[in-house]
């Protein structure tokens, strides 16, 4: 499979296939592709179904496959921002946030990731409940804004606002951490908790995440009487 993605703000990403060749993907996001691709919608195993609706993805997977020739398929960002491709390794898979997963080749698998620590989960929002995506292949993410990377060595942390976590590697522990003093919690407004990622591994951070997106355009909107 080769790719090339283009068009930021609103990104989309081309692949082309070799006969045989297959990608997946879970919420919609084809836009376009060539006559011979073939799409077959699974579950692909009950546990796994429910294992991706419950990390934010739906319970279904469509597989597109190119048949009797080479094939050529797009699948489009469905947020300003930018699509990564990342190479999914045994050795080497990483955890995302919901709804982060945009497409893949045929051996990436999509899990549900839970934190050991449950601090992270009542108070992190993303930090608790996210996708795993292990296996081996390439997968294409969805990364809200701009991404920037940090390459954290062993023990080495990031503080972090909650929801600017994109991926990390599964090497990376993710906390939460109670903002200090009572003054910085109800004036500061940067909320109660932060996100604390200690390494070793990568780490993906994107400058607008959603949520924040939303609630900026919510201010300006009328309301109803």
């Amino acid at each position: 499979m080769e790719y090339k993605i283009q068009g930021e703000p609103m990104p989309v990403v081309i692949c082309n296939l070799a006969q045989g060749e297959s990608m997946i993907t879970e919420k919609g996001s084809m836009v376009w592709m060539s006559p011979n691709m073939q799409m077959e919608t699974s579950a692909g195993g009950i546990g796994k179904a429910f294992g991706r609706m419950f990390s934010g993805e739906s319970m279904f997977q469509n597989i597109y496959t190119a048949q009797g020739g080479p094939g050529m398929i797009a699948f489009a960002s469905s947020f300003p921002g930018n699509i990564r491709a990342v190479e999914i390794t045994p050795e080497r898979p990483i955890v995302a946030q919901k709804s982060a997963f945009l497409a893949a080749t045929s051996g990436v698998e999509l899990s549900v990731f839970f934190q050991k620590k449950l601090g992270a989960g009542f108070f992190g929002g993303e930090g608790f409940i996210m996708q795993k995506i292990s296996g081996r292949g390439i997968a294409f993410l969805e990364i809200d804004g701009s991404a920037v990377e940090y390459e954290l060595a062993p023990g080495q942390q990031l503080i972090i606002d909650t929801g600017y976590l994109a991926l990390a590697d599964t090497s990376c522990s993710i906390d939460i951490q109670a903002v200090k003093g009572l003054k910085n919690k109800l004036l500061g407004g940067e909320g109660f908790f932060n996100t604390v990622v200690t390494g070793p591994g990568k780490v993906t951070l994107q400058t607008m995440p959603l949520s924040n997106f939303a609630g900026a355009i919510a201010a300006f909107l009328p309301t109803k009487n």
